[in-house]
């Protein structure tokens, strides 16, 4: 029918492409934009704290042992076992885009407490043993990310490089001769901290990679219906800028298995320096009107109409006796017989978003059918039907739906197949066939709404949407839960 086609277009895409030539597509048609703010970040930064910290309890550190000369009792073997992590502390830590390549995170001021056993042997026959507690204080961490895009077209970050540097340490033992300290405090606290220093960025970088298969859950296709699906993939790796990190996405419809490019571009548009939110989505018409163009190929922006789906309260009713007040052949012609109309569009339809409205203007026809009591079905008329339809679209939890309703509508003569008459007569019948039923069933279906590309269990949360010249704004925070 001929706004249906506003049902399959609320939404948005991501697509990529390797090749130079599909690459020039891919810049041709690139319609989204994605924004990654300073404050996005932030909140990354605290859900990273929290992994890098259960990265750093888990550190194993390898028993040692070894021998020592101490006067005046001469050489003293020992023993250090069962060492283990007992609490990890990140009390500062930071994150900084670092333009053209990626993230960096500085931790400072950390700390790490260690609890083991020791043991000696000396003069042959001597053996001592307890435990100890080490406090390493003054730990700094400082790592490289760098975000780019996998051959899937999914987000994918690596740690780059990184230094870590652990400060001072003092160590409590319990149990054994005082002289027994000053072996441990002279051999072992560094030998202690540089095991340590060297856990660290290995664990650091397996912290980062865990990132991974949270950003492979991004779907990549989507099917939409047995007409469409949509694809989310970046078209490049993100440009990391002072301020954000940006995507440039590529947002359209494909019919399944057949992706045709529409045979149009969009309007190039860049995000509003905005900075509140954590992201920011910025989707062109390009979306909507691509929407268009699959499910007008498919043939898909067509409805039937029959009188069970007027309102039982209307005095208009789809019968020759209503149609032939109008058209008194229809009545002569065809006596006592239903009706049907067919809606379908005739090219495919054109949606313009201006601020604070999103337009759509679509050309259909209109064939009206007698129903014979064999169910044959005898044409009368086709019209054309040119419309004026505007939308709203709003977000539901992580869906993006909307509602339209009717500005106005023309009708001409197409073909008459019982002669001559005023097409002006219909209009009040066409009006209710729009409002009555086309415009309810299809704000039953927008109000769905479809899935907005989501990363794990990820919710938005303080979300506004703004329809700007060419396209649409949202701006969210977000949120993820287990």
């Amino acid at each position: 029918m001929c706004v249906l086609f506003l049902f399959h277009s609320f939404t948005w895409q991501l697509f990529r492409h390797t090749s130079r030539k599909q690459q020039f597509l891919t810049n041709r048609c690139i319609s989204h934009h994605v924004k990654l703010t300073a404050k996005g970040l932030e909140y990354g930064r605290q859900l990273g704290m929290a992994s890098i910290q259960q990265k750093l309890k888990s550190i194993k550190v390898p028993d040692m042992s070894g021998k020592q000369r101490v006067s005046p009792i001469g050489k003293v073997k020992y023993s250090l076992s069962n060492m283990k992590i007992v609490n990890v502390g990140l009390p500062t830590s930071s994150v900084d885009l670092v333009p053209g390549t990626g993230v960096k995170l500085s931790i400072a001021n950390a700390f790490i407490s260690l609890h083991g056993n020791w043991r000696v042997k000396y003069l042959r026959i001597i053996k001592d043993s307890g435990s100890f507690d080490l406090n390493v204080k003054g730990l700094t961490i400082a790592t490289s990310i760098a975000v780019k895009s996998d051959e899937t077209g999914r987000p994918t970050v690596s740690s780059v490089s990184c230094a870590a540097t652990v400060g001072s340490a003092s160590i409590k033992f319990h149990g054994g001769a005082s002289w027994l300290y000053n072996l441990f405090k002279k051999f072992l606290d560094k030998a202690l901290r540089n095991a340590l220093q060297k856990k660290i960025c290995p664990l650091v970088a397996d912290a980062v990679n865990d990132l991974n298969p949270h950003l492979k859950t991004l779907n990549v296709v989507a099917k939409v219906d047995q007409y469409a699906e949509i694809e989310y993939s970046m078209v490049s790796s993100p440009t990391v800028s002072q301020a954000s990190i940006d995507l440039s996405l590529k947002g359209e419809f494909y019919n399944i298995g057949k992706h045709q490019e529409a045979p149009f571009s969009p309007t190039a548009f860049s995000l509003p320096p905005q900075n509140s939110n954590m992201l920011y989505i910025g989707m062109s018409a390009y979306s909507v009107n691509s929407a268009a163009f699959v499910y007008n190929k498919a043939g898909a922006l067509s409805l039937y109409i029959t009188d069970d789906m007027i309102p039982k309260s209307s005095p208009i009713r789809l019968n020759t006796r209503t149609f032939g007040t109008f058209i008194p052949q229809i009545s002569k012609r065809f006596p006592g017989l239903m009706m049907k109309l067919l809606v379908e569009t005739v090219k495919t339809p054109v949606i313009t978003f201006v601020p604070k409205n999103v337009t759509t203007q679509a050309s259909c026809t209109v064939t009206a059918y007698a129903i014979q009591p064999n169910t044959t079905l005898s044409p009368l008329f086709i019209l054309n039907l040119e419309t004026s339809v505007s939308g709203q679209v709003f977000v539901s939890g992580m869906r993006v739906a909307g509602a339209v309703s009717l500005n106005e509508m023309g009708l001409t003569l197409r073909t008459s197949y019982v002669g001559e008459f005023q097409v002006r007569s219909l209009d009040s019948i066409l009006q209710l066939v729009l409002k009555a039923v086309v415009i309810p069933k299809l704000n039953v279906q927008l109000a769905k709404g479809y899935p907005l590309p989501a990363i794990g269990k990820m919710k938005l949360v303080n979300t506004q949407l703004q329809i700007l010249k060419d396209y649409m704004l949202i701006g969210t925070d977000v949120q993820f839960t287990r």
